[in-house]
């Protein structure tokens, strides 16, 4: 069996490259172990997540009702089954829409284990009928889009079903009684969302002094403020888990730092310390790859490797962990491939945490501005002045640019509030385009919308804004 192009892996970078190469007109085959395309964004990570954390904002939504508009209505009764079928058939749909699209485009998927023999074979490993006698499949060019799986410390796999990487607690298989969550970043925070909603007490311990290390501070601000009220303070920082111990009441979990200490048993617990490349067990010892210490695969900014014949895209490729640079690093990858003068040059790839409120951010941060020495000058709305966010009782939120003050150009923007996912796309434009400051302001945005807050903050760089007075102060250019 041969093919021009190898895909292995079938994620949204996955996906992404093999369809634009088949519509392209090359001769595509993708190998892909799971049995179904989705990778882990669709079938175990960023969709069923979303779907959870969906159901957890409507409840949300509801309690501030009874709380604060004198509302009323009866306690919620989770159906478990219920929900865990209606997550599943999100995946299904996504997943099937997926298998057809492939089919049309007439490209050949493989659902099979892939180790490299050498630079241009490929040794299938599988049950699928499609794969020949001999195991091997042959290609002129592969993109390697493996993804990343759950970081699991060996101090922390005792064996136990009731400690749980994110894929075990998005099958939902109970509600616990109490959750210990290992882990502020926002895969942990998003999961502790949905169970705290749920019904779960919810707990939080993190090494680090503050949740979201990676978001500026005034973002992560209001959302730790909501956050200890839904864990009814059960947020611990600067302390660190040492053992994990199963017991027949639970999980026995041992505390050290200066905030948290002793034991403590909890029904599950839920280790969310980040993610490691898929990049072992696949042959790349026999082909001319590299890896980091890290265990990313090395590549250019054309995506591709040490190895003329194969490029790497996705999680596999590095930071960041997200499956909108993965797409996008898949059609790059293909466009090289085809001859185009491409390379991956993107000023403002947004990360978006969501729990409730949201937080956002593209381009520059804070955090990024001063380690590299980069003036900036901050511009910050607070949603208290935006009439949609007095309205919708959610005056919590902010938003912010970064300017460079010798040229008006907008170096990064964060934001912290509901919807703040579909907000931050604005400014991924404004910054991939370098617009200036005076290219939101003059724009004419809806009222009264969120999405306004985004010219209201350049408004309070010219020090022009209409709901608060702020003139602009250039002394405090840091």
């Amino acid at each position: 069996m041969h093919t021009q192009l190898l895909v292995l892996g079938g994620g949204p970078g996955g996906y992404a490259a093999a369809f634009l190469a088949a519509d392209s007109g090359m001769d595509v085959t993708v190998v892909e172990q799971d049995q179904q395309l989705g990778g882990t964004c669709l079938l175990r990570g960023c969709i069923p997540s979303k779907a959870l954390l969906h159901v957890a904002r409507v409840m949300s939504e509801v309690d501030e009702l009874r709380r604060d508009w004198g509302v009323e209505y009866s306690e919620p009764q989770i159906k478990l089954a219920s929900l865990r079928t209606r997550k599943e058939k999100v995946i299904q749909t996504l997943s099937g829409g997926l298998r057809q699209l492939a089919k049309r485009r007439k490209i050949n998927v493989i659902h099979a284990r892939g180790v490299f023999r050498d630079s241009q074979t490929l040794q299938l490993n599988g049950d699928d009928k499609t794969i020949p006698d001999d195991g091997k499949l042959s290609f002129d060019q592969a993109i390697v889009a493996t993804g990343s799986s759950p970081t699991m410390p060996a101090a922390f796999d005792i064996g136990s079903d009731r400690v749980l990487d994110s894929t075990g607690a998005l099958s939902l298989r109970q509600i616990p009684e109490t959750m210990l969550v290992i882990g502020g970043g926002y895969i942990g925070l998003e999961m502790g969302t949905v169970f705290a909603h749920l019904g779960t007490k919810v707990s939080v311990v993190e090494l680090e002094d503050g949740l979201l290390m990676g978001a500026d501070r005034d973002l992560v601000q209001p959302l730790q403020k909501r956050l200890e009220e839904l864990f009814e303070g059960r947020i611990h920082l600067q302390s660190k888990v040492g053992s994990l111990g199963d017991s027949p009441g639970g999980v026995e979990v041992a505390f050290e730092g200066p905030r948290k200490f002793g034991t403590e048993v909890y029904d599950q617990v839920l280790v969310s310390v980040g993610r490691r490349p898929n990049s072992g067990d696949l042959g790349l010892d026999q082909t001319q790859v590299q890896l980091d210490a890290r265990g990313f695969i090395v590549c250019d900014s054309q995506q591709r490797t040490g190895d003329p014949r194969i490029l790497a895209i996705g999680d596999v490729a590095g930071e960041p962990m997200l499956a909108h640079k993965a797409t996008h690093e898949g059609r790059n990858a293909v466009e090289v491939l085809l001859g185009e003068p491409v390379e991956f040059d993107k000023t403002a790839i947004p990360a978006v945490v969501f729990t409730d409120p949201e937080i956002a951010w593209a381009g520059l941060t804070e955090a990024d501005a001063k380690r590299a020495g980069t003036q900036y000058q901050p511009a910050i709305y607070p949603w208290a002045a935006s009439g949609r966010g007095q309205a919708i009782g959610r005056t919590e939120g902010l938003t912010k640019w970064l300017v460079d003050p010798n040229t008006n150009r907008l170096l990064g923007c964060g934001m912290v509030g509901p919807g703040a996912g579909e907000l931050i796309a604005e400014a991924v434009l404004a910054i991939e385009m370098r617009c200036e400051v005076g290219d939101i302001t003059h724009s004419v945005h809806p009222h009264p919308t969120l999405s306004e807050t985004l010219m209201n903050a350049g408004e309070v760089f010219y020090g022009t804004a209409t709901e608060i007075y702020k003139p602009r102060r250039t002394a405090k250019t840091t």
